[in-house]
C-alpha cells in the first residue's frame, strides 16, 4: 500500500514535470510570438544531420535538419580551408581579432598572455556571444572567389587531380552552405542596425574562444567561432514528405543528390529559429 509520503513524493514529481512542460512551452510561444528575422533556406544551408541513416528511421515520425554555416577563415588558413572537398563549419576569421575579442568582453591581460605564451586551457575561455548569419551575400561571393583562384593555382594544380579541383569549384557553386557568419557583438539592437536586412541578415548566439595561430612566422591571436547554440532545427510533422526522400550510397546519405527544397526558417524573440514553410523546388 503506498504510504502518505510517497504519494506526496509523486504528486510532486508529476508537478514538476507539468511546470516544465509548461514553461517550456511559454517560453516556444514568447520566442515564435514574433520573427526577428525571416531566410529562405535550401538543402545547401539546412541539411539531413547524420551521414548514415538511423535503424528504423522509416517508422520515426520525427526530422531534424542541421543548420549549415561557415566561417570564411583568414588567408593564411587556406591551406586547411581547402583541406577536404568541402569546408567545414568554425573558423578564425580576420575580423576577430585581438581589439574585437575585446569588446566582446574577453580580459585583454588573458588574450595578451595568449599572444605572448600560447594558452593549452583556451577552450576554457569560451564566451557566448551574438553571432550574424548571413545568407548569399558578400561573405560567400568571397568564399567562391578564393575557390576559384585555388583551383587555378599552380599550387593547387600540383598536388591535385583536375577532376578533384572540379569537384571543389562545383561544390562551392551548388553544393555547399551560402550561410556565413561575418559579425558579432553583445548587443542586439546594435547588430540589427549594422544588419537590417531581416531576410539577408540573422542573429543568433554562439561560441567564441580566443585562438593563436602560428601558420606564419608571426604567431597571430584570432578569435575562434565554434558552435552556434542550434544546431538542429525540427521540421514540422505536416512538412516531413519534402525532407523525408533521401538518396543513399552503400547505406550513406547522398546530400548532393538530395531533391532541391526551399524552406522558409523564422528566427524568434529569443533568437531560436523554427519552420514555417517547406516546398521541394
Amino acid at each position: 500500500m503506498m504510504t502518505w509520503s510517497s504519494t506526496r513524493t509523486l504528486a510532486l514529481g508529476l508537478a514538476l514535470i507539468v511546470v516544465t512542460n509548461a514553461v517550456a512551452l511559454i517560453g516556444v510561444a514568447y520566442n515564435r510570438s514574433e520573427a526577428e528575422s525571416t531566410l529562405h533556406l535550401t538543402q545547401r544551408e539546412l541539411a539531413h544531420p547524420y551521414p548514415y541513416p538511423w535503424r528504423g528511421a522509416r517508422e520515426n515520425s520525427g526530422i531534424a535538419l542541421r543548420l549549415e554555416w561557415r566561417v570564411l577563415d583568414e588567408e593564411t588558413a587556406e591551406q586547411r580551408y581547402f583541406a577536404m572537398l568541402y569546408p567545414s563549419a568554425g573558423g578564425a576569421p580576420s575580423w576577430l581579432d585581438k581589439a574585437k575579442l575585446e569588446a566582446l568582453g574577453f580580459a585583454a591581460s588573458r588574450l595578451e598572455t595568449i599572444r605572448k605564451q600560447g594558452d593549452r586551457h583556451r577552450a576554457e575561455l569560451s564566451k557566448e556571444v551574438l553571432l550574424v548569419l548571413e545568407l548569399d551575400g558578400p561573405a560567400y561571393q568571397a568564399s567562391l572567389e578564393r575557390v576559384k583562384r585555388y583551383v587555378e593555382s599552380p599550387a593547387a594544380k600540383g598536388k591535385r587531380e583536375d577532376t578533384e579541383l572540379k569537384k571543389i569549384l562545383e561544390a562551392e557553386q551548388g553544393e555547399n552552405s551560402r550561410l556565413f557568419v561575418v559579425d558579432a557583438g553583445l548587443d542586439l539592437a546594435a547588430l540589427r542596425a549594422k544588419y537590417p536586412d531581416h531576410a539577408r541578415y540573422a542573429i543568433v548566439r554562439g561560441q567564441v574562444q580566443p585562438q593563436l595561430r602560428s601558420e606564419t612566422r608571426a604567431p597571430k591571436l584570432l578569435g575562434y567561432i565554434s558552435e552556434i547554440s542550434i544546431h538542429e532545427i525540427n521540421a514540422p510533422f505536416e512538412l516531413r514528405k519534402v525532407f523525408e526522400f533521401v538518396p543513399q550510397t552503400m547505406g550513406a546519405i547522398d546530400q548532393s543528390k538530395s531533391p532541391p527544397y526551399e524552406v522558409t526558417v523564422n528566427f524568434g524573440k529569443r533568437l531560436e529559429p523554427w519552420i514555417t514553410a517547406a516546398i521541394r523546388k
